[in-house]
This record gives C-alpha cells, sequence and structure tokens, in this order.
C-alpha cells in the first residue's frame, strides 16, 4: 500500500486499485434539491449556454453549495471549500475539479447574471422550482433589509440597471459602512422567496415596494396563475400605493401618523375591545372591528384595531426609556437656565415656561417662582441698611413628569391598526384572527429569511468584491441558497406530517418541525469512497450512513437519495 497524489481527500492505492474517499456531508441533500429543480438548467437556459468548461448554471451550484456548507468561507474560497469535496457527484459532471471554481470562472458567471438581469433569472427559477416541488403559495410577505459591505466599491459602470453602493439607512446598525439593499417577497409559510430585487444603499421601503409589488403582479399576470395575497409593513401603505394595487388582495400595517389611527387611539378604551385566544397563550390580542368600510386613498378596504398585550409591555418599556432620558435632558437645561437673570420677574417666568412648553413631552415645571436677586451699582459690599438700587430674577424651577401626557401616550401603546382589501369577515371571508395571524406571521417568513441571510455562518461575508454589478448578482445567489433551505425544510416537515412520524432535535426528543440546520448537523461525517481498479471501472460507496439517514433521505425523495447512491 502506498499514497498517490492527493486530490482533497484521503487517497492511497492497494494492490493496484485506487481508493479516494471525500467528505459528503449534508451536501448532498442540497445538490439533490438542485437537481430536482433543475437548477444548472434553468440558468443556462436563460442566460445561454458558452463554449467555457463550467457553465454559468454550474457555477451557480457552486455557489449555492458554498453557501450552504456552513463553513464561514467567503465566496472567493470556492476552490478551497470544494476542495476534499465530490464535485463530480455534486455537480453530477465527470469531468470537472474544485480548481475549476475559481475566481475568474465565478467572476464571469456573476457578471453574466448581472448581464442578464438577477431579478429576472430568479423570476424565472422560483415558480418553477416551486412548481417541481408541489409547493402552492397562497400568501407572500414583502419586506427588505440592509446589508453592509466593506472596503470601495467602484461605481464607474455606466450601466442604468447596476445599484449604487452608498451610505443609508443601516437595519446592521453599521451607519459607518456602505450597503446595498435585498428586497425580498417570501412565501406565507416556510420563508421560501419567491421574488426578489437588488436595490440602490440608501433606498427606502415607502419608495421601493410599491415597484417590487407591480413586478411580482406582472409575473404572475403573464403566466396567467392566481395572485396571492399580499401582507407587508406600513412602507406599502399610501394612497399612491394603494390606487396601484386595485384588484389585489393585500393586508398591511396603517401608519400610527394617519389622523383616522390617531383619533381609534384615543376613542376606543382599552376595556370596550374584544378579546381574542386563549388565556394560556403567550401573546394576547384585544380587538376592536371598524365596521365602516374605510376608503382612505379611494380604495375600500377595512380597518381592525388590535391591542397587543406583549407589544405593551415593550413598547411602556421604550416610553419609560424616553421619559427618563428627558428627564436628564431637562433638568440639564433648566440648570443651565438658573445660572441666568432677567429685568423683571415675568420674564424670568416666562422663560421657564417656554423651555418646558418647547422642549418636554412627558415633563412640567414646578415650583417655578422666581428669585429676586439685589443689585447694587457701586462695587464694593454694601451696607446692611443700604437698599438695592435695582432687582433683577432669576429662574427657578423643578422638572416634574407630566402624568396626564404619560397616561395619554400608554393610551397608545400595544395598539395597531390593521388594513386589508378582503371587506369580509367570518365565513367565506377573511376573519379577524386570520387577519392578525396572516399579518404577525411576518417573523416566520420573510424576516427569518434575512435572519437566515445574515447569519454568521452564511457566506454574507463574501459580498468582500468591487464591482456592484457583481454584488446584485451575489444578493440573487443568495435568495437561492434561501430558496433551497426552505424548500428542503417544507418538504421534511411535509413528509413527516403527512406520515405522522418524527424525527430527533438536538436534545434527543422528538418534532416533527425540525430546521434543516439540524439535519445538515445529523448528516456530518458522511464520506463517498471512489474505487479505481486497473481495468479502469470507477465505483464509489457512501459511507457511514445509518438508518436515520436513510429515513431522511427516504422523506426528501429520489433525486437526494441517488446523491448518496440509494436510488439509479
Amino acid at each position: 500500500m502506498h499514497k498517490r497524489r492527493d486530490t482533497g481527500g484521503s487517497a492511497y492505492v492497494e494492490d493496484g486499485q485506487g481508493y479516494t474517499s471525500k467528505r459528503l456531508d449534508h451536501l448532498g441533500i442540497v445538490a439533490g434539491i438542485c437537481r430536482r429543480i433543475g437548477l444548472i438548467e434553468q440558468i443556462d437556459e436563460i442566460v445561454g449556454q458558452t463554449e467555457r468548461k463550467v457553465s454559468v448554471g454550474q457555477a451557480v451550484q457552486a455557489m449555492v453549495l458554498n453557501g450552504l456548507g456552513f463553513v464561514s468561507r467567503p465566496l472567493y474560497l470556492a476552490p478551497e471549500f470544494l476542495e476534499g469535496k465530490p464535485v463530480e457527484v455534486l455537480l453530477d459532471d465527470e469531468k470537472l475539479v474544485a480548481q475549476d471554481f475559481n475566481d475568474d470562472s465565478l467572476g464571469r458567471a456573476l457578471d453574466r447574471l448581472f448581464e442578464v438581469g438577477v431579478t429576472e433569472i430568479f423570476a424565472h427559477v422560483a415558480p418553477r422550482a416551486l412548481g417541481e416541488l408541489d409547493i402552492r403559495v397562497e400568501t407572500v410577505h414583502l419586506d427588505s433589509t440592509s446589508f453592509s459591505l466593506e472596503g470601495d466599491y467602484h461605481q464607474s459602470s455606466s450601466d442604468e440597471k447596476a445599484i449604487k453602493i452608498t451610505h443609508g439607512y443601516s437595519r446592521d446598525r453599521r451607519p459607518d459602512l456602505k450597503q446595498a439593499v435585498l428586497g425580498m417577497i417570501c412565501a406565507h409559510r416556510g420563508a421560501i422567496p419567491v421574488w426578489l430585487s437588488a436595490l440602490d444603499g440608501n433606498s427606502s421601503d415607502a419608495g421601493n415596494f410599491p415597484g417590487m409589488v407591480e413586478a411580482y403582479v406582472a409575473q404572475f399576470e403573464a403566466q396567467g396563475e392566481e395572485l396571492p395575497t399580499i401582507v407587508a409593513d406600513s412602507a406599502l401603505y399610501s394612497a399612491g400605493t394603494l390606487q396601484r394595487m386595485k384588484g389585489i388582495r393585500w393586508i398591511t400595517r396603517v401608519p400610527a401618523p394617519i389622523a383616522e389611527v390617531k383619533t381609534l387611539y384615543r376613542t376606543v378604551p382599552l376595556e370596550r375591545m374584544l378579546p381574542i385566544g386563549h388565556e394560556e397563550e403567550e401573546e394576547r390580542y384585544r380587538i376592536w372591528p371598524i365596521e365602516e368600510v374605510s376608503h382612505y386613498g379611494e380604495v375600500a378596504q377595512r380597518w381592525l384595531l388590535v391591542y397587543s398585550e406583549a407589544a405593551y409591555r415593550r413598547e411602556a418599556s421604550g416610553l419609560r426609556r424616553q421619559i427618563d432620558k428627558e428627564r436628564a435632558e431637562a433638568e440639564k437645561a433648566l440648570k443651565k437656565l438658573k445660572r441666568r437673570t432677567y429685568p423683571n420677574r415675568e420674564a424670568a417666568l416666562a422663560v421657564v415656561q417656554t423651555l418646558a412648553d418647547t422642549s418636554w413631552r412627558f415633563h412640567t415645571a414646578a415650583e417655578v417662582e422666581p428669585i429676586r436677586v439685589p443689585k447694587y451699582d457701586r462695587p464694593g459690599r454694601p451696607r446692611e441698611d443700604r437698599q438695592p438700587d435695582h432687582l433683577l430674577w432669576r429662574p427657578a424651577g423643578e422638572v416634574a413628569e407630566d402624568t396626564e401626557a404619560i397616561e395619554g401616550a400608554l393610551t397608545t401603546k400595544g395598539k395597531f391598526v390593521l388594513a386589508t382589501s378582503e371587506l369580509e369577515r367570518g365565513e367565506g371571508g377573511l376573519t379577524d384572527e386570520a387577519l392578525i395571524e396572516l399579518y404577525k406571521s411576518q417573523n416566520t417568513t420573510v424576516e427569518r429569511g434575512f435572519r437566515f441571510l445574515k447569519d454568521p455562518l452564511f457566506f454574507a461575508s463574501g459580498l468582500f468584491l468591487k464591482k456592484p454589478e457583481r454584488v446584485m448578482a451575489l444578493l440573487m445567489v443568495m435568495g437561492l441558497c434561501l430558496l433551497i433551505y426552505a424548500a428542503c425544510e417544507q418538504i421534511v416537515r411535509s413528509e413527516l406530517a403527512r406520515r405522522e412520524e418524527t424525527l430527533p432535535d438536538q436534545r434527543g426528543r422528538p418534532t416533527s418541525t425540525p430546521t434543516m440546520r439540524r439535519i445538515f448537523q445529523i448528516f456530518e461525517g458522511i464520506e463517498v469512497l471512489t474505487i479505481e481498479p486497473p481495468d479502469g471501472r470507477r465505483s464509489r460507496v457512501v459511507l457511514n450512513l445509518s438508518e436515520l439517514h436513510r429515513r431522511i433521505l427516504e422523506l426528501l425523495g429520489w433525486h437526494v437519495q441517488k446523491c448518496y447512491s440509494l436510488k439509479t
């Protein structure tokens, strides 16, 4: 027995027969789902075939494997990531090796994705993937997030499609860094992205959302399919946007500054609102259905006033911090004011009152009677019986909480107004409870997707690219990663529910809703052993598969099983 040339895994030769083992782990699951939705074929179909060894579709799938490898390697280390992996199995091409996926080939692929259009490519792939996976979408959620970028970005491109990498409102709380924004629409269940768009770093949700909705609607109209209900936050709600969404089913939050909302907050006391849900539920609500149809923006819509106990606790705590901060600033300003003198009592009173009226929202001035300050024209210490030549007045007072203002502010906390184009409630329509459930499910859909993309183990650090065009293309690849990951998770959970089965969680307890991260952990240590006899007839054996692995692979279908040599 002797060692042979290292090909990225453990390799040796014995009795003229070569053996090479490479880590497959969970990547066979990713590759199998990519194969099931025809990712390589779909990408190559829309971007066009090339004469190069690595097609754009193959480069994209390699990037998806890199992104879902959970090894915290940025994109430009793709060859290093693929080294020691069975590339020919993962890419379904015996001619490919890890070094084929170098910076040059991946960079060219990103450039080509940009040229064709990242939104257009994703809109081509996503619906076909959902159809192949038999995932039906009835409700979608709309939102956006920012990705902070380090380094310099060259904005030399004259292409109008290229986004601007610039400073803007940072959801990462890194205002010092430039950023790009990703707008995304995700399916209600499973956080599966169905549409995305790369946007300028200083763009706003209010400016982006109408165009995103219109583009998404146009996609469905072109395919002749029924449009899902669109759910979004208050950035979607404006008179102009509602006009543009006529004929579309939507649910959104009404912005609090709107006069009608303020009136509802003030005039509907909490005790009149109707409790819903069960007392043992962690988050409880009260509602006040608005029977009269609203025509805000000249669009007929139904409003529902909602009170959330959890939101009240959170917002009341925030209000207390705001009150305490204002008090500290008020005391500092008043102390500074007390050092000055004024020619008469009225002026000293007025300056304190003006400060309270213009700067204090939750405080008032107490004990404000000014202090008399005698003034002598002659220098030196005056005699005890000498009368002052004239009097000045020094402001006085203490900062006190304005209980009426604080109580008034507390009456609005925990309350919000939902609006929907679905006018019918109850049987045959959208119930008030269902309306709340669909709106709050944003936390488990698009926002969950954003948390996934920003996970430190994901390749968000791979955004260290120097061209806005490539940043846009990489954001689309990240969306494909989320699509594959979320689709895998939904397939497993749906099959477990259908079969009434469970899998062990991290603590060994049965669960019917495992995360794909947990399943990926279960597959650590799976290897592919390649046997090369002297006659050249290569064969492969997958090692370390347990009964649990086989159960999971059966849930995921034959495309995934084939990657683990369980189906031919």
